[in-house]
């Protein structure tokens, strides 16, 4: 089994930062990619940045240059999201998304974290 467990989220004013992280766990081989997405209140789920196992990173327009994601593949499996310069449109829940492979599999899949909420308030 895997398992993504993701935590920092919290509640910050306009113009704070946070961190966020979120850890993979169990049977894994290999890790594709590490990404993060967030959904608003009545809003879909939308990309906001990727890791990918060669270290290359891309990151959606909204977010790109105040937004840094950043993995620790090799002993921990973490992803993280340093948030800066925050704004109200950036509330919503923060979910982890992994492609990867388990060890009694030939081909990987996706697995996402269970999301953690962040507020910002103006």
């Amino acid at each position: 089994q895997v398992q993504l467990v993701e935590s920092g989220g919290g509640s910050v004013q306009a113009g704070g930062s946070l961190t966020l992280s979120c850890a993979a766990s169990g049977d894994i081989a290999t890790i594709k990619f590490m990404a993060w997405y967030r959904q608003a209140p009545q809003n879909p789920r939308e990309f906001l940045a990727r890791i990918i196992d060669t270290g290359e990173t891309d990151y959606a327009p909204t977010v790109k240059g105040r937004f840094t994601i950043s993995g620790d593949n090799a002993a921990k499996n973490t992803v993280y999201l340093r948030m800066n310069s925050l704004k109200p449109d950036d509330t919503g829940v923060y979910y982890c998304k992994f492609l990867l492979r388990r060890t009694t599999d030939w081909a990987p899949s996706e697995y996402w974290g269970q999301g953690t909420q962040v507020t910002v308030s103006s």
